[in-house]
């Protein structure tokens, strides 16, 4: 069967420092998986880590008009990264669809394919089906709905698909957002499943580390990409026309930078709010990937952690 290797888990962890370190040893390509590195001109902010000895080159593939990617040194590549403008809307169905295309090629040409990244749900699409992510936005139903309170959705969610508003936790129950999805899934298809994918043979490798260290990592890199040009990025992104109402400039730092370029905080409050931001970011990706059975964790505080995943990749992929 079709082998795929998923390297995840929370930010600031060396994700692709390993992902890298893996496909040179096993003959692999990485698929970026993560929401906030698909967008072009938006490389700081988001820490996409590309190895300052890469380049990007574009590809004979298209998602849509716009040609597609990768970055590569001549023998590694990394896909999915880079390949929409910070103004295009994108969603998890999108990449999947592209995910699915480069995964494919990989095998063909035996290849290992590496997922790497902590978008839990980009993920979840490629090792589980998932049949509600292909189902469109129905812009007529939001019209309809947006002036309901989130408790009259609830009540209409329950309407139509009673199961999945009782497992609801409380706080989706107060999302408008993740209610009115809910609707639409449930009146699109009268029972929504998720089934383990006999697609793929895969491994999920999850990576860690106690919380003092996580958080700390996570400071330091924030300072970092400060130091790296944080700030002028954004203003280039404004200069360039893209809207701080553009889907791409709701990710951590951009929203958290947005008050003291609308003259509203000073830059210090602001730098502290990214750093919580990001910090909490991670114990929700925690709390995602640890639903995984699965998966296994190695802790990067541990001395010989690297060695331990070498030794499980090899015994699994050969």
């Amino acid at each position: 069967m079709n082998k795929l290797l998923v390297i995840c888990g929370p930010t600031a962890t060396g994700k692709t420092s390993l992902a890298l370190h893996l496909a040179e040893k096993f003959g692999g390509e990485l698929v970026s998986a993560d929401s906030r590195q698909v967008y072009r001109g938006m490389d700081v902010i988001t820490g996409k880590g590309i190895p300052v000895n890469f380049k990007f080159k574009i590809s004979n593939l298209k998602l849509g008009a716009e040609e597609i990617g990768y970055w590569t040194d001549s023998r590694l590549k990394i896909w999915l990264t880079d390949i929409v403008t910070p103004t295009a809307p994108f969603s998890v169905s999108q990449w999947r669809k592209e995910a699915k295309k480069t995964i494919d090629r990989l095998l063909q040409k035996d290849r290992l394919p590496i997922v790497v990244g902590g978008t839990g749900l980009y993920i979840e699409s490629i090792i589980k089906n998932i049949e509600s992510i292909d189902i469109p936005p129905n812009k007529k139903l939001r019209e309809q709905l947006k002036d309901k309170t989130t408790e009259e959705l609830y009540e209409t969610l329950a309407s139509v698909d009673a199961i999945r508003a009782a497992n609801m936790n409380q706080s989706d129950k107060k999302n408008p957002r993740r209610l009115l999805r809910a609707i639409e899934v449930g009146l699109s298809r009268e029972r929504q499943s998720k089934r383990q994918s006999k697609e793929f043979n895969y491994l999920l490798i999850g990576l860690i580390a106690p919380k003092d260290i996580l958080f700390e990592r996570i400071e330091k890199g924030i300072l970092a990409r400060l130091e790296q040009g944080a700030l002028a990025e954004v203003e280039k992104l404004l200069k360039n026309g893209v809207s701080w109402d553009a889907q791409s400039m709701t990710g951590i730092g951009y929203r958290e930078l947005k008050p003291y370029f609308e003259k509203r905080e000073n830059l210090e409050v602001c730098i502290k709010n990214w750093i919580k931001a990001e910090q909490r970011y991670a114990c929700r990706q925690l709390t995602w990937f640890k639903k995984y059975k699965e998966l296994k964790w190695f802790d990067i505080a541990s001395g010989n952690w690297r060695q331990e995943v070498e030794i499980l990749v090899h015994n699994w992929y050969n």
